[in-house]
């Protein structure tokens, strides 16, 4: 199988990980004016799990080394089986939640808050499980983060035209999908041997395998929690099944593309962590809330019509982002 061998090309694989995952919500805008982000999610559920399987498949099944993916599927153990299914489960939660704020709210909004404080939370919850990686320059990154995020917000009440803290039902959302963000990753790592990709502990997983299980975790809860979704929506009236299968084939396309680029970017995330250990593996590639901003605001104009302040407050967001994330790849070296 494919294996990164040198910590720059793992930081490389992770920031393509931040423009997939900040750029894939962009199908569901296209997707989402004529089409309801509920329906629209099968489809992207579906690209993640599509693309998972050609993966394990091409580059978990070439070369000479480490155990190709039918192989490490046949010996994994049960535990680490089902660690990487509960990932995919709650991934698949929050992910739901940050797609209804994406909705609602709009990614300029929903990405900052959300995947902000998922990666407060969640580079510190894997930096505790493989402490790996300089804290000082590690934190000092994410604290970076933290005010990029606090500008968002600021950033938000202002467009709003209100006096108080941003209380919408999107910002609510958004910060639920963060904390629950934030515990995924922890779960697909420990079912993968960190420590050697190459000749993994029997029982443990290669990242090819374990981003398989993971993507079916995610595909088997959609059963249950986008169904619930679709019949008690955030926002607007329910859905049907009916109604998703009535749409051509360009609509569904639309949603497995996002599926499609948001699973690359899970991939070399995680075939990284080996060698950039996971708190600043997860941290890179949630760095997406950058991408995502820039996306809402110069291609989709979500904050077309704010103030001059507020435009110099989004400069100081992306300034601090990007000091944020040159702290956590400097903590790796």
């Amino acid at each position: 199988m494919f294996i990164v061998h040198s910590y720059w090309q793992a930081i490389i694989f992770c920031v393509i990980t931040m423009f997939c995952w900040g750029s894939w919500a962009n199908t569901q805008k296209l997707a989402g004016r004529s089409w309801r982000f509920e329906l629209f999610y099968w489809d992207y559920v579906l690209g993640i799990l599509l693309f998972s399987l050609i993966s394990a498949l091409s580059l978990g099944s070439i070369g000479e080394h480490g155990r190709h993916f039918t192989a490490d599927l046949a010996q994994a153990d049960a535990m680490n089986i089902v660690k990487a299914l509960i990932g995919g489960i709650v991934f698949n939660a929050a992910n739901i939640l940050l797609s209804a704020a994406i909705a609602i709210a709009g990614m300029a909004v929903a990405f900052p808050v959300g995947i902000g404080l998922a990666l407060i939370l969640g580079t510190l919850i894997n930096y505790l499980g493989s402490e790996k990686g300089n804290p000082l320059l590690l934190f000092a990154g994410v604290g970076f983060v933290l005010v990029a995020v606090i500008l968002n917000a600021v950033v938000y009440k202002r467009k709003s035209g209100t006096g108080a803290a941003p209380s919408s039902k999107g910002i609510v959302l958004a910060v639920i999908a963060g904390v629950l963000m934030s515990f995924f990753y922890r779960f697909i790592a420990a079912s993968m041997d960190l420590g050697n990709f190459e000749m993994p502990a029997p029982g443990k997983m290669t990242p090819y395998t374990a981003v398989f299980i993971f993507s079916c975790g995610i595909f088997l809860s959609n059963f249950l929690f986008n169904t619930i979704l679709m019949r008690r929506p955030f926002d607007g009236v329910p859905v049907t099944y009916r109604q998703y299968f009535k749409r051509g084939l360009p609509t569904h396309l639309v949603g497995i593309l996002g599926g499609l680029i948001w699973g690359l970017g899970n991939a070399l995330n995680l075939i990284a962590a080996g060698k950039a250990g996971p708190a600043i593996s997860y941290g890179l590639g949630q760095g997406a809330t950058l991408i995502a901003a820039l996306w809402g605001v110069f291609i989709w104009k979500e904050f077309k019509g704010a103030s001059a302040k507020s435009h110099v407050l989004i400069a100081f967001m992306f300034l601090f982002f990007l000091l944020g994330l040159g702290f956590i790849i400097r903590a790796g070296q």
